[in-house]
């Protein structure tokens, strides 16, 4: 794995989205308190490219802002329709910092653009 340093833990608050570039990609990275967990997803929702990182988190999934379309965060599932996935990057976190291996993108992305 080729590990690229995110954002650090203390930026990055509990519950809420961050956005960042990192090697030309946007990426929205989450933080949960139970489990502690980081994750690190594609930016924007495959349907109609909203900003997935402002978007509201509960019960492990994000909704996008735009047409509330919910994203598991373990996969990059859609709850809506299981054909619209979001990238989902393996994450590690070492000395209070968020690292994302983003040449392993799971699973693959694919669009629903204009679905409804």
């Amino acid at each position: 794995m080729s590990w690229t340093r995110i954002i650090e833990c203390d930026r990055c608050p509990i519950g809420r989205g961050v956005f960042v570039i990192r090697q030309g990609r946007e990426l929205a990275v989450y933080r949960l308190e139970d489990p502690p967990r980081c994750y690190v997803l594609d930016n924007r929702c495959p349907h109609a490219g909203g900003n997935l990182a402002g978007g509201e988190l509960a019960g492990g999934t994000v909704a996008c802002p735009w047409h509330h379309w919910k994203f598991d965060l373990e996969t990059g599932v859609c709850t809506h329709s299981a054909l619209a996935r979001v990238p989902v990057y393996p994450t590690r976190v070492e000395d209070g910092v968020i690292f994302a291996d983003l040449s392993s993108p799971s699973p693959a992305a694919s669009s629903c653009r204009g679905a409804l």
